[in-house]
């Protein structure tokens, strides 16, 4: 019994330092949410939003790619049932899928730029490099 009073005294004389201890546990548990927040859910919340854009922008005559691998080029698009037909091949064999097969659209749309808005910068601040016509003659 006497070794357990000590021990009771100190813990009640240490208050001050068990409150500081369990604000620093609860900052370090919302440091760690925010970092899942950011490195998991963020990422897949815009990637979800960009596939979604990707579909609804499909276009008749659009070159695409399902996620099985099959290449064609759209010929109908069916809002009502949310499918796609495709053309595939030289002997232009058509298929019908539905929307949220569709992996990448291979057409290549030219958007262009609007004037009021500014030119995309690289990671430290400078513009990205374009290749001009002349860079590109010179380097043939």
């Amino acid at each position: 019994m006497t070794n357990f009073l000590p021990v009771v005294a100190e813990a009640s004389a240490s208050g001050g330092n068990q409150s500081s201890s369990m604000i620093f546990m609860i900052l370090f548990y919302v440091a760690i949410f925010a970092a899942l927040y950011f490195f998991l859910i963020r990422p897949n919340s815009q990637k979800k939003k960009e596939e979604a854009q990707l579909r609804n922008s499909l276009e008749i005559g659009d070159e695409i790619t399902t996620i099985g691998g099959i290449m064609g080029r759209v010929v109908a698009i069916k809002d009502d049932e949310d499918a796609i037909i495709i053309e595939t091949g030289s002997d232009r064999v058509k298929m019908k899928f539905k929307k949220w097969c569709i992996s990448t659209v291979d057409t290549v749309k030219e958007q262009p730029q609007q004037a009021g808005q500014p030119e995309k910068k690289g990671f430290f601040g400078f513009g990205k490099k374009k290749d001009s016509d002349e860079t590109k003659a010179t380097k043939e």
